[in-house]
């Protein structure tokens, strides 16, 4: 494989204004100094972590798809991130991965976090999404997602990076720190998390720790609390050499996930 550069966008998110955000990101995003292959925003980037769908969603057809393509079109590169959409009477946690030539694959999240409520609003996901980028295999999930490895699998190496894009609570941290580099090590793959910053409209606080890891669970970049567009690039001659030498993945238990 190819090498693999990936821009983080660790930043705060202001509360149900999608264009507000749509304007700072693309300010964020003007300021990158290098290419890069792939550009990673938080979950629901639009509005912050909202249980409101029905008063800040959109349709596939509204602003933030056009947004995201320009974005991806500008840049020469992918870009990622989860918004609130409405499709017919339901309302999904909905994952978009835009390539620079305007086509799109999306992703729903599987795992809908109750304890906020999200289990009552939106629609959970029932397929899991492998998108394909510079002979990399990627894995886009949401969130909660990572609490759950069986959904994380990477059965027989179908994928080579895993990404979760997170609104995750500071209070929660320890757990997102450590499930992380888990879900490296047991997949043998990169993982990269990006999570948000700042306080949202119900006084939650988020405290980054947006964070790069290896597929030994070595963390090769990781930010707390402060904004952040970072880039860094992952070596895929270094993955295929590891799996190679450590195959672990042919003794993992054989089993299909029933939905």
């Amino acid at each position: 494989m190819e090498n693999l550069t990936v821009t983080l966008v660790q930043t705060s998110l202001h509360w149900h204004q999608p264009e507000k955000n749509r304007e700072m990101l693309a300010q964020k995003l003007s300021a990158l100094n290098q290419p890069t292959d792939l550009i990673i925003l938080p979950e629901m980037f639009t509005t912050g972590f909202s249980m409101d769908a029905p008063v800040v969603a959109e349709t596939m057809d509204g602003p933030t798809l056009p947004w995201l393509a320009a974005q991806a079109k500008k840049h020469q590169a992918a870009i990622t991130g989860s918004l609130i959409i409405k499709e017919k009477a339901s309302y999904f946690n909905r994952l978009i991965w835009m390539q620079p030539d305007g086509s799109f694959q999306h992703y729903d999240k599987r795992h809908l976090f109750r304890m906020a409520g999200e289990t009552e609003i939106y629609t959970a996901g029932r397929h899991k999404v492998i998108v394909s980028l510079k002979g990399w295999r990627i894995c886009p999930l949401i969130c909660y997602d990572l609490r759950f490895p069986v959904w994380s699998r990477n059965h027989q190496n179908e994928y080579d990076l895993s990404l979760y894009v997170a609104n995750w609570p500071e209070k929660r941290a320890l757990a997102w720190q450590t499930l992380l580099p888990a879900r490296a090590i047991e997949n043998l793959a990169y993982v990269v998390g990006v999570n948000r910053v700042g306080a949202d409209g119900n006084n939650i606080t988020y405290s980054g720790n947006s964070a790069v890891y290896d597929f030994t669970g070595q963390t090769l970049w990781q930010q707390t609390q402060e904004e952040v567009v970072q880039t860094l690039t992952l070596d895929g001659m270094a993955l295929t050499v590891y799996r190679k030498a450590f195959p672990a993945y042919l003794d993992a238990d054989d089993f299909k996930l029933k939905l």
